[in-house]
């Protein structure tokens, strides 16, 4: 059987992760610590985890509506009017999917047609790019600057703009720099967006990471809800990541298009998760406000720690990742990782994994235990001595 000509050319093409490289290879070394996973090392909130059993206890295990749970649709759209002041109606602007990654890949899909281009400023996730490739789109990068702390300016975004955009990915807070976009800075970019046929995937998983302040959703600026679809989840807000419950909010003719594609691709999210979740949009911001406290003070910690190695590091905002500089080592982003991975054990994450203005940088995840970082730290010193 001739493969090559079996499979699809188009998904031959995309490159795999560049974030499982490095994971594959330490999962089979002993005495590996890392600080590469995007993961919270938190447990789920015992309230949540409770009510997921309960649910299964009960027998309550059949499928729910496409779209989700109504109840855990209302509950979706309660919070985020109280925590983010947006405003959605559950029946239609609403739905539930399998983590925040099918409802990214269900909105380009509805969105973009063949030859169609999708805006990606960068570094980013590394998910984007194939998934608009795999459609047919044509991702359109825009490389953000560490002088600008890896925001979006309004003058990037225009250099970039053709009558062929179809789709701007906002993804905020960032991953992998920790970046986040303030008011002021998502107006600048509402005024050219209100101006053009162009829509707005904002991917807020991190939202309730956000420090300094409250996060703010593009879809709050005036002109701005129409044109934009918001993802969101709870793997990160409430340690949910196994869970694998997302949802997305926007248009009611947007989300019509894709549930369908749910629909057909999906049929609904798993139920014991949806029941769990309705549990933790009730009653779980207390814990939400113990996590982002906990990731706040390690944030500073490691910011300091690195600063102080001399890998310059600029202090995010948002999120549970860093993003220094290593061009001081001159080497490149793949052979720091890959030395210090073989030498002294520490997985780390090159910055070209998410995107070529990620060379110079690596991505390193404060979501573990100071013991567990400051290891890290003191293994990556004396790295730095051998070279």
């Amino acid at each position: 059987m001739d493969y090559q000509t079996i499979l699809s050319k188009r998904v031959q093409q995309v490159k795999p992760s560049g974030i499982r490289k490095f994971f594959d290879i330490a999962n089979e070394m002993e005495g590996v610590i890392s600080l590469g996973v995007g993961e919270p090392d938190f447990k789920t909130p015992f309230a949540i985890r409770a009510e997921g059993i309960r649910t299964l206890e009960r027998g309550k295990t059949w499928y729910s509506a496409n779209a989700g749970l109504m109840e855990l649709r209302t509950e979706i759209c309660r919070y985020l009017e109280r925590r983010f002041g947006l405003s959605y109606e559950p029946k239609s602007d609403v739905f539930v999917t399998v983590g925040g990654s099918e409802a990214i890949d269900l909105c380009l899909r509805a969105l973009v047609d063949p030859g169609e281009e999708v805006l990606i400023p960068e570094p980013s996730f590394v998910c984007y790019t194939p998934l608009v490739e795999m459609i047919g789109g044509v991702p359109v990068p825009i490389e953000t600057k560490a002088e600008n702390q890896f925001r979006l300016t309004k003058e990037e975004l225009l250099e970039k703009v053709t009558d062929k955009t179809k789709v701007l990915v906002l993804p905020y807070p960032n991953n992998p720099t920790g970046g986040v976009m303030r008011k002021e800075h998502l107006e600048e970019i509402a005024e050219v967006l209100r101006e053009r046929n162009i829509m707005v995937l904002s991917d807020e998983i991190y939202a309730e990471l956000t420090y300094n302040g409250k996060h703010v959703s593009i879809a709050s600026i005036e002109g701005m809800k129409e044109r934009t679809v918001v993802v969101n989840g709870f793997s990160k807000a409430y340690a949910m990541t196994g869970w694998r419950l997302g949802y997305a909010a926007g248009p009611a003719p947007v989300i019509k298009q894709m549930v369908k594609i749910h629909q057909f691709a999906i049929m609904c999210a798993p139920t014991t998760s949806q029941y769990a979740a309705v549990e933790a949009l009730r009653n779980g911001d207390e814990s939400i406000e113990k996590m982002a406290t906990e990731y706040n003070m390690r944030r500073r910690l490691i910011v300091n720690e690195f600063n102080r190695l001399g890998l310059p590091t600029f202090e995010p905002e948002g999120a549970f990742y860093i993003f220094p500089c290593i061009k001081s080592t001159g080497l490149t982003s793949e052979e720091f990782c890959e030395k210090l991975l073989f030498s002294q054990k520490v997985a780390v994450v090159p910055g070209t994994a998410f995107g070529n203005s990620g060379e110079g940088f690596i991505r390193v995840s404060y979501s573990y235990s100071v013991n567990h970082i400051l290891e890290a730290v003191e293994r990556i010193r004396k790295f730095l001595e051998t070279l």
